[in-house]
């Protein structure tokens, strides 16, 4: 088995070999433990902030009913504003996960892939497309 530095090692074939073998042995590329490594950093903290937010919505809608109930303007109250957070919070994480994939992930997924499968199989064009 041969290795450099940035290659996948070859599954004992060609090195146009089997896709599923390169895929095998690019789980033991230090680039693509990485590539995980970036991910969970990203997604478990706000996976557990979100959660927990989330709980709180809960838990005080179940059990602090008067808070929830006061109102700030208007009909509007806690609860009302508090259940608006959540929807800006669903899409302020997944702005900020798109601007961090974008710049942590897929450089390196690109290169990966690209090292991975250098030669990709373009599908046909489907019926209407302009080829």
């Amino acid at each position: 088995m041969t290795t450099t530095p940035h290659s996948v090692p070859e599954a004992g074939g060609p090195p146009g070999g089997d896709l599923e073998a390169r895929s095998a042995a690019m789980h033991d590329d230090p680039r693509f433990r990485e590539l995980r490594s970036r991910l969970v950093r990203f997604v478990l903290p706000a996976s557990v902030v979100f959660l927990a937010w989330y709980l709180l919505y809960v838990l005080m809608s179940a059990y602090a009913r008067g808070v929830m109930a006061h109102k700030i303007v208007g009909s509007a109250n806690v609860a009302l504003v508090f259940g608006l957070l959540q929807f800006v919070t669903t899409f302020g994480i997944a702005i900020l996960y798109s601007r961090y994939a974008g710049r942590r992930f897929d450089p390196l997924a690109d290169e990966l892939r690209a090292e991975l499968d250098p030669d990709p199989a373009v599908p046909a064009a489907r019926k209407g497309d302009d080829a």
